[in-house]
């Protein structure tokens, strides 16, 4: 996903890098395309070596950005062999109550 997206072209999915914390980032321009600013926890549907996971996590946020992070669990990783540098496709992020 390019920094600067086409008009209407809709954010999902997305290829993302797992960094060495386990984190992955979801980019300020799919934050504010899916109106996740306020959001707190989401549900988080990843694809990784063809196999398809949900996962229910915490959205961590900077200060001065709309981006946010999450942490995959440790029972999703270990199940899927996530490993930091691993690449994730984010294939759908709905925000829960």
């Amino acid at each position: 996903m390019s920094a600067r997206e086409a008009p209407g072209k809709p954010p999902l999915p997305y290829e993302a890098k797992v960094y060495i914390n386990n984190q992955v980032l979801i980019p300020a321009s799919v934050v504010k395309a899916l109106n996740l600013r306020e959001a707190r926890r989401a549900r988080i549907t990843l694809e990784h070596a063809g196999a398809e996971l949900v996962v229910e996590v915490k959205l961590l946020r900077t200060r001065h950005t709309d981006s946010r992070q999450f942490t995959i669990p440790r029972a999703a990783r270990e199940k899927h062999g996530i490993v930091p540098g691993s690449i994730v496709k984010v294939i759908s992020i709905e925000p829960l109550p």
